[in-house]
Formats: structure tokens, C-alpha cells, sequence
């Protein structure tokens, strides 16, 4: 498997860093990678999956590997669920869509969010009242150290608020090669977040008299991104930058009284009136204080959202850290709230 040197990846990320990567491979088949870990044993890996949650502040001193496998596959079906396995190296919002063209319904609220499929569990994405978790059964991945694969189930994924055990003990050590939902034959559709219900009322669909279907649902959710984010084929960015900060209950209140307008919502969805946290707007936060359509240079926040940074043009990895740095210190000196990135910083 060859391996490239000093190959320029402003194509791989998409805040479109400019950075030379002094190692480069991409594999699209199990056995590339097995060799590709054997043969380079003694040098740091970092698996850089759609480049779509990632910041280059300098080039990874190491082997950067792309997946690039792919394959999706329904393993089974009983009575109330469908099996679905995605390798890692699809691109989730097309994956999305094909669940939806076939009636696999659980993963409708995920639409159009950017990345592989692989990174989905790691960091546990989540969107529209929707996460990951959800909708999991299990993964294959490649230990890194000995390239032996194994599966982990839900519970040994130990997930969390935008995170796994791959982010946190076993980060570094695995390479997610697969996986499987388990997506309903019956959907069971999150319309909590008022956004959805006012888009699909826009589409002459009121799902107090008709049920909407899991396309419905994709449909909404694709208008509410596009209306929102910027497209990161014309603006560099990442997607959300930081994560929606949980706080404690009296905290909230205390805010509310100045901030009658801040959302927030309990952070279990299963036990709303026992929750002792309360998960806050990171947007709200971050626009309260001023930034939203700030710019400085070519690094900048985004007009429509707040929780988007952005790269103008010719923006560098330090200079948009640099601007996620100010941001954190504002929120911090005006509600007491320490922002935490969501974007992985190299």
C-alpha cells in the first residue's frame, strides 16, 4: 500500500486548512489497513474520516489514514426491526437517505449532518431530540496495536453527550470499520423541537391530524439545516463548533431571569421532571455576547448560526482556534458557562 508524502489535504477538511500531511494513505479494503498498521508500527495514527469535525492548527506527525470503505447491507429483520450495517466509510447523509428510501425509520432526524458513517458512534451524534444511541446495536473495529477486530455492543460503547469510550479510554486505539442499527419497522417520530413542526406545517403537513412520514421528517430536517448552516463547498466550516453546555437546574433558572428567551431543555429526554441538568444553547450563548457575524480576517462566526465558525478563504487552523478561544472567555465572563469545542483539534 503505497503511502503519500507531504500530500496536501485542504480537500479532506472541510474548513478547507491548507496543511501538508508528512504521511498520507487512504484504504478502502480491511486488509490494506491490517498491513498498513503492521508495516508502520512505530508512528502515530490519526484515521481522518469526512474531515467534517476536525481543525488543523498543524499537520498530524504521524500516518494519516482515510477510510474510504464502504458497503451498506441489511444483516436481518424480525417482527419489529430492521438490521442495517454501514461500513464506515460511507458518507453518513446519503446513508440517511437510503434508510428513508427504505422505509428504516429511526435515523430520519440525522439528515444532512456531514461526516462517515464510522465517526457517528464516536462521538455520538445527535440532532433534533435523536442520537446515535439510539438507533445502535453494535460496531466492528480494528485494534490498532495488533490489528485483531472486534464487536462492541451499546453498552460497551459507553456513550454519552457527543461522546464514546472511543473518545474518551479507548481513544487512539480503534479503527471503527462497521455499523449496525437497528432501525424500526413502525417509526416512532421526535417532533419535540418546534422547528420540525413548523416546517412541516409549511409543507401543508400537521402531524396533530396526519401522521407525517419518516421522508417527512428528512425533508424538514434538510430544509431547517440549509436555512441555517453554511454550505461547507462554499465556506470553510466544521459544522457545530462547540458542543450545547449542561448546567444545573438553579443555574438555568438564575440565567432566565435576564435571559427569559434562553433554551434549554432536559437532559434526559426519558425522565424530564427528575433531570438535575439542564442542556443550554450553545448559539444563544455565543450570539448573546455579540459574535454572531463577527469576522477578523478570514476566520469568522457565521451570520445565520452562532455555533459555526467559519473560514472565509485563507483562514489558518491557529486563527480560527485563536477565535473559539475569545468566544469561550466571553461566555464564560458574562453567564459562568465554560464552552467545550465539539471540533477535534490537531
Amino acid at each position: 500500500m503505497q503511502i503519500q508524502e507531504n500530500y496536501n489535504i485542504k480537500s479532506l477538511n472541510t474548513f478547507g486548512i491548507s496543511v501538508d500531511a508528512p504521511k498520507f494513505a487512504a484504504f478502502d479494503r480491511i486488509e490494506q489497513l491490517s498491513a498498513l498498521l503492521k508495516d508502520n508500527q512505530g508512528l502515530p495514527k490519526y484515521i481522518l474520516g469526512g474531515g467534517s469535525n476536525i481543525l488543523f492548527t498543524q499537520a498530524f506527525q504521524g500516518l494519516l489514514l482515510k477510510n474510504n470503505l464502504k458497503g451498506i447491507h441489511l444483516l436481518k429483520q424480525d417482527a419489529d426491526y430492521y438490521y442495517v450495517q454501514v461500513a464506515a466509510g460511507e458518507p453518513w447523509h446519503p446513508f440517511v437517505l437510503y434508510c428513508v428510501e427504505h422505509g428504516y425509520a429511526g435515523l430520519e432526524n440525522l439528515s444532512l449532518i456531514p461526516g462517515l458513517a464510522g465517526a457517528s458512534p464516536m462521538q455520538n451524534i445527535g440532532a433534533y431530540g435523536v442520537e446515535i444511541k439510539d438507533y445502535f446495536f453494535e460496531l466492528e473495529a480494528m485494534r490498532m496495536e495488533d490489528q485483531t477486530i472486534q464487536t462492541f455492543t451499546k453498552a460497551d460503547c459507553k456513550f454519552g453527550y457527543r461522546e464514546s469510550i472511543f473518545k474518551t479510554a479507548l481513544k487512539g486505539q480503534y479503527i471503527i470499520l462497521s455499523v449496525t442499527f437497528r432501525l424500526l419497522k413502525e417509526p416512532v417520530l421526535h417532533l419535540e423541537y418546534g422547528a420540525i413542526k413548523e416546517e412541516l406545517a409549511h409543507a401543508g403537513i400537521n402531524p396533530a391530524t396526519s401522521m407525517p412520514s419518516i421522508r417527512d421528517v428528512s425533508n424538514a430536517v434538510i430544509r431547517i439545516r440549509q436555512s441555517k448552516l453554511p454550505d461547507p463547498t462554499v465556506i470553510g466550516n466544521a459544522g457545530s463548533f462547540f458542543k450545547n453546555p449542561t448546567i444545573d437546574v438553579s443555574h438555568f433558572e438564575h440565567l432566565k431571569l435576564n435571559h427569559p428567551n434562553l433554551p434549554g431543555y432536559p437532559l434526559s429526554q426519558e425522565a424530564p421532571k427528575t433531570s438535575p441538568s439542564i442542556k443550554v444553547a450553545a448559539g444563544f450563548l455565543i450570539e448573546a455576547c455579540g459574535w454572531k457575524g463577527y469576522r477578523d480576517g478570514d476566520a469568522g462566526v457565521h451570520h445565520k448560526q452562532a455555533l459555526v465558525l467559519v473560514n472565509y478563504g485563507h483562514a489558518s487552523g491557529k486563527d480560527i482556534l485563536a477565535l473559539s478561544e475569545k468566544i469561550i472567555r466571553s461566555v464564560k465572563e458574562k453567564f459562568g458557562i465554560t464552552l467545550e469545542r465539539e471540533v477535534n483539534i490537531i
